[in-house]
């Protein structure tokens, strides 16, 4: 099982090291973005434009791992940006001389383009557009007249449109396809599960990870491929069939893996890891694999979670990439909802219940974008943090710390835990990049004779920068800063720099901002996680009852896939949460109760999946969801999904109403040979074990904490 959610936030120096250690694509990606940077700063330096420093760190927030992605968000944010400058060019006609206006055009811009930033999909790149737009005000307020404030804004729109230009040219020339990046993905996830059934008690912890990483990002890498030619129509449906069979091998490696009697002996291991092996080696190469054949000895004598990891196993690899005949990730054909909707019709007749429908995906802007107030307060309180920032150095004539302005949209988040989390993670990394800047200003820069010099420092600071960036998300943000201090203090101008009151100035500037977001944050409408944790474990539950009930194997598994997903999201939630202030952050009750539920879901993962591969609408799923929420506030996650039960019994406890699965041989709604199935039983025996276990765990820790509160 994963580790406490409430650890996965604090990394310490050892954790550090693993998050920075290589893995398969890391070191290309990082090379990648050093080189469109290292261009970058050389085409900036060929024509002198300004702002080489805010240009070659653009390049971080234009770049994915495929080359359609980053293709295709380059080409939209630069017609974004050409739009936005058009704006500013109306709206400097009006405010371009008189200071009051301007501050006041800068502040209502800010506003609106952060509200929209909050409340659509324009999330990834929105305040990157805001800091453009006031950016780009302010250095018109300091031109002598309208000529050159025309040339300022060509600088402003170069300053996007040299980044966006190089790294085009460089990620249509050497970027991964989609196809291949699908293909080492799901390869990475046959050697995991064969390395898992040798190495059992090495690889648990990281095949619990891969599957909390979820299907999605595979799922659109095989959309784009299509899109960019590196795959055909014809291929598509063979490879989503193989992303659904990879998570059902992950899953019964998994369970091999964690539960000791689930261990396959060597006759069993050996030859399933090899012909993992070869499955990867194949997808790998580019293609993927058919006919598999598998030829295993007698089952007579395993156990029964034993004998159910082989069958999984057997199964999901000789019909690896054979299409269903529903193979739909994305929802459910016509004729199996027309099913469906009739079913539930008649269900409702005999007085029965049944889950309900998956809610409808949104358009631009998200469901609750004009009634939620926080979108509103998001944006306020980023603008008034942005325009403090820029009063302060204007007023006090210190254009040297104008990064604060620009560092205040980099760093406010939506909640105040993931603001307060980015903004640490932001002062170590303008720490360390601060440090690399100076050391190379000082030993660095005095011998370098050429442009070439500066091109080859700035390769070398990009590349350690985004290797951070592009790695484990719980440091990405400190690679984001290094790379940002770095550049300023090393992109002084069209030749090499030496002044070191230049980096100074600029790490005081992005050091204040910090400061001033941690600030108002945290005192003025502070938003916690606790409630999207709430609302994210009700819809965790409504998920896994949908999912259970569903005939299709690839709809369930594609599910089943985001439902983990989400799990290992919200843990991440809950651990974010000691990052907030103690009056921000709930009790700690609360947040122990939420974590015990998720460690309950997290340990019924992989029970659920393989009953429900069996078994879909097995009684005894809906009985073990319900006691994972048992003690939790039922306004919070109960009410929304009571209509959900599919028929499992319940007693009522001191912590709400805890629903208990049958035993096999007991449950009336299944026939007689579905009862005296040993590994539906053996399922939920483990399933029950796992959640006694971890109740127990949850009682002992609360005896402790009482006796502790007793004795102080």
């Amino acid at each position: 099982m994963a580790q406490p959610a409430g650890d996965l936030a604090r990394p310490g120096p050892a954790d550090i090291l693993k998050l920075l250690a290589p893995y398969p694509g890391r070191a290309a990606m990082a090379t990648r973005i050093a080189l469109i940077c290292a261009l970058t700063a050389f085409v900036t330096s060929a024509y002198g434009t300004p702002e080489a420093a805010i240009s070659a760190y653009v390049v971080f927030f234009l770049n994915r791992p495929d080359r359609v992605l980053s293709v295709v968000l380059g080409s939209a944010l630069l017609v974004l940006v050409t739009v936005l400058i058009g704006v500013v060019m109306v709206v400097a006609m009006f405010a371009l001389d008189d200071p009051m206006w301007r501050v006041a055009c800068i502040a209502g811009l800010s506003f609106g383009l952060l509200f929209v930033t909050s409340a659509s999909k324009l999330r990834p790149v929105g305040a990157i557009i805001a800091m453009i737009v006031g950016f780009a005000l302010d250095e018109l307020g300091s031109v002598p007249f309208g000529e050159v404030a025309t040339r300022a804004l060509l600088y402003v729109w170069l300053m996007v449109a040299i980044p966006v230009g190089v790294s085009i040219g460089v990620n249509l020339l050497i970027a991964p396809s989609p196809r291949k990046l699908a293909g080492r993905a799901l390869a990475k996830r046959l050697r995991l599960a064969a390395q898992s059934l040798s190495e059992p008690g090495v690889t648990a912890g990281a095949l619990s990870e891969c599957l909390h990483e979820g299907d999605a990002e595979i799922g659109t890498w095989l959309k784009l491929s299509v899109v960019d030619g590196s795959s055909v129509r014809d291929d598509v449906g063979p490879l989503r069939q193989a992303v659904s069979s990879t998570l059902a091998i992950l899953v019964a490696a998994n369970l091999a893996a964690s539960e000791p009697s689930g261990r396959l002996p060597a006759s069993f291991a050996a030859p399933i890891a090899e012909t993992l092996e070869n499955m990867a080696r194949m997808l790998d190469a580019g293609g993927y694999p058919v006919d598999i054949e598998l030829k295993l000895p007698s089952m007579t004598e395993l156990t029964p979670l034993a004998r159910l990891v082989v069958e999984d196993l057997r199964d999901a690899i000789t019909r690896f990439a054979v299409v269903e005949a529903q193979t739909d990730v994305e929802g459910e054909s016509k004729v199996e909802s027309g099913a469906r909707t009739e079913a539930r019709t008649q269900a409702q007749v005999e007085g029965k219940t049944t889950p309900p429908p998956a809610a409808k995906r949104g358009g631009f802007f998200l469901p609750d974008a004009f009634t939620n107030p926080d979108h509103v307060r998001y944006a306020l309180k980023t603008t008034a943090a942005a325009m403090f920032c820029y009063l302060l150095y204007s007023q006090i004539n210190w254009p040297g710390i104008h990064t604060c302005f620009i560092t205040v949209y980099m760093v406010s988040l939506g909640t105040t835990a993931e603001t307060v989390e980015k903004m640490t993670l932001r002062i170590a990394g303008c720490l360390v990049g601060a440090v690399l800047g100076t050391a190379a200003i000082v030993f660095a820069t005095p011998v370098l004779t050429s442009v070439a010099g500066l091109i080859a420092l700035v390769l070398i600071g990009a590349w350690l920068s985004a290797w951070v960036a592009f790695g484990s998300p719980r440091i990405a943000y400190a690679g984001f800063q290094i790379a940002l201090v770095f550049f300023m203090c090393v992109l002084q101008g069209a030749a090499p720099g030496y002044d070191l009151t230049v980096a100074r100035d600029r790490t005081i500037g992005i050091l204040i901002a910090n400061v001033v977001v941690y600030l108002v944050f945290t005192r003025v409408w502070p938003v916690t996680v606790a409630a999207r944790v709430d609302a994210g474990l009700a819809a965790l539950r409504q998920q896994w009852v949908r999912l259970a009930a569903l005939p299709d194997a690839v709809t369930r598994r594609a599910q089943a896939a985001s439902a983990m997903a989400q799990c290992g999201a919200l843990e991440q939630d809950i651990a974010l949460m000691h990052y907030e202030p103690s009056w921000v952050r709930p009790e700690a009750q609360w947040i122990a109760e939420r974590r015990s539920a998720l460690a309950k879901l997290d340990a019924l993962e992989g029970p659920m999946f393989l009953l429900a591969e069996r078994r879909p609408g097995d009684a005894a799923i809906e009985g073990w969801l319900k006691r994972v929420v048992g003690g939790l506030a039922v306004s919070a996650v109960e009410s929304d999904v009571s209509a959900g039960a599919m028929g499992a019994t319940g007693v009522q406890g001191a912590g709400g109403t805890v629903v208990t699965a049958l035993p096999a041989g007991q449950d009336p709604d299944l026939p007689e040979a579905a009862a005296n199935d040993d590994t539906r039983t053996a399922l939920l025996l483990l399933g029950d074990a796992r959640l006694t276990q971890l109740e127990h765990a949850a009682s002992n820790d609360a005896a402790k904490e009482l006796t502790a509160h007793a004795s102080a």
